[in-house]
């Protein structure tokens, strides 16, 4: 018996393919949730490792509080204008802090990858600078759901 594979199987991103679309995209919106449980909604520049998410938010905030209270998180990723030309991913888990808060340039071997990558892109840059208001927090996400709207002509 052959079972049909659902249309939004079908239309998610292979990994190769969510890893090329997360590492070429800049902009993000993070949802976070206070700790009185109001939701929020913002938009961030990131960084992709293949692994994890690599978010550099001002630490003055809302979004940074929130997520000092709640590291739980939800990112979407997306891209197109026509309905054909959507694609797209949401990433959710906690988040872990990483170096310090804000950052200052002290040396932080774990993040040595992700602010080459997060400069490059964002700036054109070989090594990142620090401005004394930014700190940053990786996702790993415990969840990926992707889709890609482009894949539907072929259905």
């Amino acid at each position: 018996m052959t079972v049909t594979q659902r249309r939004g199987r079908r239309i998610m991103m292979t990994p190769a393919e969510l890893d090329e679309f997360l590492g070429s995209q800049r902009t993000c919106r993070v949802a976070t949730v206070s700790p009185e449980g109001s939701p929020h909604v913002s938009t961030l520049w990131f960084a992709w490792d293949g692994t994890s998410l690599w978010l550099y938010s001002i630490t003055r905030s809302r979004r940074w509080a929130d997520l000092r209270q709640n590291p739980r998180i939800a990112v979407v990723i997306d891209d197109g204008e026509e309905y054909g030309e959507l694609r797209g991913a949401e990433l959710s888990g906690a988040v872990e802090f990483v170096g310090e808060s804000p950052r200052t340039g002290e040396p932080v071997p774990e993040l040595d990858a992700p602010e080459r990558l997060f400069a490059h892109k964002n700036f054109g840059l070989d090594e990142m600078f620090h401005d004394g208001r930014h700190a940053w927090a990786r996702l790993t996400p415990d969840k990926i759901a992707s889709w890609d709207f482009r894949k539907l002509a072929s259905l």
